[in-house]
């Protein structure tokens, strides 16, 4: 057989050959290809729809004025569910049987979760908070080590912003563990400071002054009333309690401004506040 015939037929056949492959890559394209773009759009529209949803959702709720804790959890919740089912619609126009994907999916969730149960505690400690209300965005609490203002409470994590404004990042299992001290529960606080005076001074003068004090801020509520008494005889001084009702959203400000106007009137009227101090005697031997 003539080489030129070899070589001719060869041609023909890779020629075939490439033919085939191109009408099978055409007619795949042509099958998966347009299913692959359409998946593709809905994914893309069904994202932005859910933010939009979610949005709107968000906006409802806060029209009518339902807890602002609430409205972040179930903001969350209600972004999440719906992107699953974009994800799942995206993937079944994809031409993917969602069907048997569900039953990975379920399976593939149950090793999951049995490898993230700490972080899945987190959600159902989420549903605690949120259902028996501890404590609600804005209030100033103390849980887990940490004290401050919270931010914002998710499905795994509670925000708490400390006065420095640093940001802490609590799990909720670990606020739920723990007692919660709420700050701004009560609308009303009350202060209480001890303050030692020495022996040699004026009880009842230092006893009328802290009074005096008292009332003298127009920030201290009248009822209950301001109080004052001995605590204890100390070792080096005699202590007074003095208590005060105040708004708990000026707690910090008559707490300190106490602090120093005591200081300074104890000052002027000559009541000392001794520190600790020990009289050591001697005897001579001889």
């Amino acid at each position: 057989m003539d080489t030129s015939d070899i070589t001719k037929d060869t041609v023909q056949a890779a020629t075939t050959t490439l033919s085939k492959y191109t009408d099978l890559a055409i007619s795949y394209s042509s099958e998966y290809g347009l299913k692959v773009l359409a998946a593709v759009f809905i994914f893309i529209l069904g994202k932005w729809f859910s933010r939009k949803i979610t949005r709107l959702s968000k906006n409802m709720m806060q029209k009518a004025n339902v807890d602002q804790t609430l409205v972040e959890f179930a903001e969350s919740i209600i972004y999440f569910v719906l992107l699953i089912m974009v994800i799942l619609t995206a993937l079944s126009a994809a031409g993917i049987n969602t069907t048997s994907f569900l039953a990975i999916f379920g399976a593939a969730s149950l090793a999951v979760g049995l490898a993230l149960k700490d972080s899945l505690s987190n959600i159902g400690a989420a549903v605690i908070i949120i259902v028996f209300r501890p404590f609600k965005v804005g209030d100033t609490i103390e849980a887990a080590g940490a004290m401050g203002k919270v931010e914002d409470v998710n499905l795994f994590s509670t925000i708490i912003s400390p006065v420095d404004n640093r940001t802490i990042i609590v799990p909720n299992s670990a606020i739920i563990r723990g007692n919660i001290t709420n700050y701004s529960n009560k609308p009303q606080r009350r202060i209480e400071h001890i303050i030692g005076i020495g022996y040699d001074d004026d009880l009842r003068l230092a006893k009328e002054t802290l009074i005096q004090i008292m009332l003298s801020d127009a920030r201290i509520l009248a009822e209950p009333a301001p109080f004052a008494a001995v605590k204890e005889l100390g070792s080096s001084s005699v202590n007074l309690v003095c208590r005060a009702w105040v708004e708990s959203d000026i707690y910090w400000d008559v707490y300190f401004d106490m602090i120093e106007k005591i200081k300074l009137t104890f000052d002027e009227k000559g009541i000392s506040i001794p520190y600790p101090q020990m009289d050591v005697h001697t005897k001579n031997a001889n």
